[in-house]
């Protein structure tokens, strides 16, 4: 880095994909509004797996490996600049080893606090309530200086995927971290969500003492409030309906079966393996989950999978 590209007193925002694309959607808006511009690639192709490939007429089509991008802000005022780290995809393996790969870059500039944003699901949220930003820190004092802001301390719990295990990494070296969730419909997990992120940039923005123009995400907002309403009310049609769905593929339980019997649906050989391969792909993705909650509920068996699918969904993103 030039030494006219030094950085004054700067912080590091990092995010990757997750539940909602809460922090994807949040990391992208501050670069996109800020004009951040363009600093660095980090290489971690020894990290990363192709798990398939595209086939176009009889031939495989090129692959590209997912992108680690730094972008800087120099702050006009000369109070703080910001380094964000924008990560297409979380890697498969070596997670932990991958954010002291992306702190070392950070270190190097002067970083000495970092963010990671994330979300957090709640069933008793609905589309049109406020949502609350809970956050978590390295240091019980940022704990401190965070309750100035309105946010809620997360006093127990799990936060899964890099946006935790950063924090990890970061107390290891010294750093001050802290993690904003933004909370989300839990039924509409696999929706994009910029509510949540809305409600993480405006705490952020006055944490960093920056002003951010929040127009054009509060416009996704309006038209997401719109879109989600409709689907409570899909929903909630037809869970009322006498007839709900019909599932050519799934056998219903023989009459003269123990009522005692827990499950209550026989599921034929396609139904299960379509169940195995959505659970294996939401958790890789969980933006996949909401297809497969769709199915669960269709075949009318996802009380007998309601555990292991809350499973995905008990740590924060």
């Amino acid at each position: 880095m030039a030494e006219s590209d030094d950085l004054h007193n700067p912080w590091l925002v990092a995010v990757w994909p997750g539940m909602g694309n809460v922090a994807l959607t949040a990391g992208t808006y501050l670069v996109e509004k800020l004009a951040a511009r363009g600093l660095a690639e980090l290489s971690a192709r020894d990290l990363f797996d192709i798990e398939q490939v595209d086939i176009i007429e009889g031939v495989t089509a090129p692959t590209r490996m997912p992108r680690n991008l730094f972008f800087v802000w120099k702050d006009p005022a000369q109070k703080r600049d910001l380094l964000f780290f924008i990560g297409e995809a979380q890697p498969s393996s070596g997670g932990y080893a991958f954010c002291h790969r992306l702190l070392d870059f950070a270190i190097q500039r002067g970083v000495r606090r970092f963010f990671t944003f994330a979300a957090m699901a709640n069933p008793q949220l609905t589309p049109t309530q406020v949502p609350r930003v809970l956050c978590v820190a390295t240091e019980q004092k940022l704990l401190a200086e965070i309750q100035d802001f309105d946010v809620d301390i997360l006093r127990d719990g799990q936060i899964s995927g890099l946006n935790g295990v950063l924090l990890a990494a970061g107390a290891e070296r010294g750093l001050e971290g802290i993690c904003l969730m933004g909370e989300l419909p839990y039924f509409a997990i696999g929706v994009p969500n910029p509510k949540a992120s809305r409600a993480v940039l405006k705490v952020f923005s006055k944490m960093a003492e920056f002003k951010l123009d929040f127009r054009a995400i509060s416009r996704q907002v309006k038209s997401m409030e719109k879109n989600l309403l409709e689907l409570m009310e899909k929903m909630q049609q037809a869970k009322d309906s006498d007839q709900g769905f019909t599932i050519p593929e799934v056998a219903k339980q023989d009459e003269d079966k123990d009522e005692a019997t827990e499950d209550r649906v026989v599921l034929d050989d396609r139904s299960q393996r379509l169940i195995e391969s959505l659970f294996e792909k939401a958790g890789r993705d969980r933006s996949k989950a909401f297809e497969l909650k769709q199915v669960l509920d269709r075949l009318d068996v996802f009380e007998r999978y309601e555990d292991r699918f809350l499973d995905l969904f008990r740590k924060a993103d």
